[in-house]
């Protein structure tokens, strides 16, 4: 088994791409093989991770050309084609660089954002995007002596989109943030409508409106590519289409 490692950092003309052989075990992981590769290879690859069981987001990278967690990702399953997706194309998964997915791991930085050194890119687009609708909650009444009741339908509605740990896979899947890098992406816009569904929270409306711009609910053109990729099922087309199907119901009724 080999895995194929895009390797780059600064000074470099163009990036480069190292093999190393492995002997895979069960339940190995993608991570586990990139810890393999430090140890055997090279120890000056760089990539992230931290909890190591698929919570915090951190290892999120191209595994054959789809956006994964790395630390989620077992070797033997993708070899054998038992996690295949098919994305809508765009060109960071387009053929760049030969390789036989049959006995060839092939390992890349999420696309769309800056590679710093090898698998590591730079996320402050994707989080100034996520920033911008700001993910915070703003209760529409005073704190109370105990908890803020909810409807359990109000609760399982909310929980489509709480999910999310901010890992950029959808981001990195999708087309639309690789042709405008102005596109709020889908986990900011599935953010918004989280607090835009809290009945807890005050002003719902104005959640709604302040992605009401170009490049925000209406960019979108549902690939679904960010649904199909994302490791906690949360499905940010289904947001945004409800979100403009709102938002064309109140335009209708101002014209009135």
């Amino acid at each position: 088994m080999k895995l194929k490692v895009y390797r780059y950092h600064e000074g470099m003309e163009s990036p480069r791409y190292d093999t190393f052989e492995f002997e895979p075990y069960s339940g190995m992981t993608v991570l586990n093989a990139l810890f393999q590769f430090q140890e055997q290879f090279d120890d000056s690859l760089a990539f992230r991770y931290s909890c190591r069981g698929a919570v915090c987001g951190t290892c999120a990278m191209l595994i054959n050309k789809i956006p994964r967690l790395a630390c989620r990702t077992q070797i033997k399953p993708l070899i054998n084609g038992e996690l295949k997706i098919f994305l809508s194309n765009y060109p960071a998964i387009e053929e760049t660089v030969s390789w036989n997915p049959e006995d060839e791991v092939l390992v890349e930085p999420l696309p769309h954002l800056p590679v710093i050194k090898d698998l590591i890119v730079d996320m402050n687009t994707f989080f100034r995007d996520y920033l911008f609708v700001e993910p915070v909650f703003k209760p529409s009444d005073p704190t109370p002596e105990k908890e803020r009741l909810m409807e359990p339908a109000a609760v399982k509605e909310l929980e489509l989109y709480t999910n999310c740990i901010l890992c950029a896979a959808c981001f990195g899947a999708c087309p639309i943030n690789g042709e405008n890098p102005k596109y709020l992406g889908p986990a900011a816009l599935a953010k918004l409508y989280r607090f835009h569904i809290d009945p807890r929270e005050t002003k719902r409306k104005s959640r709604l409106k302040q992605a009401n711009i170009s490049n925000g609910w209406w960019a979108c053109e549902f690939h679904g590519n960010c649904r199909l990729v994302c490791p906690k099922n949360v499905s940010p087309n289904t947001a945004i289409a409800k979100a403009r199907a709102e938002l064309t119901k109140i335009r209708k009724q101002d014209d009135k």
